[in-house]
């Protein structure tokens, strides 16, 4: 790892040069955004969601403008896990920043299978947990039932004696059940640690993937998406995530010293900013690569420069310190 600097942050264990995260589905299968951006210069990438079989996803139209963010429906469309373990993994040996795999499934089963083949893999620091693309059939089940997830946590865990375990949430547990109950069914899912210098869930959470949505045609009068409904992402779900963040961090997170990586609508340096101050210690980016795929050294630049005003000497010392009113 490089010397180190005022956005150098430790992710549960993992060192990264900054905290700014290429999130999954948004950076190719592996290490392709290398073509076009210098990876030493982000602090990690998140591989696509990969399951046990192949995925050709959903038909199009799968990704749609919907003014200031974007549609999506690609429906974990992957090589499957056989192809990545042949023909990606191998590749991230010589990546210039930590490789995080994501995995999804339909099963418990299922996740079980890609955790147990990626795990012996030691240039993976962490497996990401998506319970929460919105975008196949039953996709937010784990996310939306804390009990269900908290069984997925449990199956999973002891799969992965040296590989972190991060859990990616979706936004919708707003009513009943809380994102806050199942950010603790996340993080404390029952039973014991299955390993020596092991925490019996997840090592971090991500918050938050996409939120449903839904887009019509008003001359066809037909979806424009051809699965009809999919993801929003983009700054209109922005402020939604960093008050999750912030409820999340608050309400267990800090408690347990469980890192947060938020995710939703980053596009600039200022909105970073919030999710760091809301609770989390690292950033992710996804749909603003589309449109500017050397964003993150614009929005790394301009967090450097926010925390030398701040007077602090490294990004985390921000971490959870927004300025709250007394009745809060």
């Amino acid at each position: 790892m490089a010397a180190q600097t005022p956005l150098s942050i430790t992710l549960a264990g993992i060192p990264l040069h900054n905290p700014l995260i290429l999130a999954a589905g948004t950076a190719g299968t592996l290490d392709e955004m290398a073509d076009v951006l210098d990876l030493s210069r982000v602090g990690a990438v998140v591989t696509k969601s990969i399951t046990k079989v192949p995925r050709a996803g959903n038909p199009t139209w799968r990704i749609l403008p919907n003014g200031l963010g974007m549609l999506n429906a690609i429906g974990l469309a992957n090589v499957g896990l056989d192809a990545f373990v042949r023909d990606y993994a191998p590749r991230a040996t010589a990546s210039a920043c930590p490789v995080i795999v994501s995995i999804a499934g339909y099963s418990i089963d299922d996740y079980a299978a890609v955790a147990s083949a990626i795990a012996p893999l030691s240039q993976f620091p962490a497996i990401e947990l998506n319970v929460s693309c919105p975008n196949v059939h039953a996709g937010c089940e784990f996310s939306a039932d804390p009990t269900l997830l908290a069984d997925l946590i449990r199956a999973i865990r002891p799969l992965l004696p040296r590989t972190r375990l991060f859990v990616k949430l979706s936004p919708i547990a707003s009513g009943r059940p809380s994102m806050l109950e199942v950010a603790r069914a996340a993080i404390e899912p029952g039973g014991p640690p299955s390993g020596p210098n092991q925490r019996p869930g997840a090592d971090a959470l991500v918050i938050a993937n996409t939120i449903p949505a839904m887009a019509i045609d008003v001359e066809t009068r037909e979806p424009r998406l051809a699965n009809v409904t999919g993801g929003l992402s983009g700054p209109p779900v922005h402020a939604v995530a960093v008050k999750l963040v912030h409820d999340v961090y608050r309400g267990i997170a800090r408690s347990t010293s469980t890192p947060i990586i938020g995710l939703g609508g980053v596009s600039t340096w200022e909105h970073a900013a919030e999710f760091i101050l809301a609770g989390a210690t690292a950033v992710g980016i996804g749909s603003a690569l589309f449109a500017n795929a050397r964003c993150p050294l614009r929005i790394a630049a301009g967090l450097e420069k926010w925390v030398r005003r701040q007077g602090v000497a490294t990004i985390s010392e921000l971490t959870g310190q927004v300025r709250l009113p007394q009745s809060h």
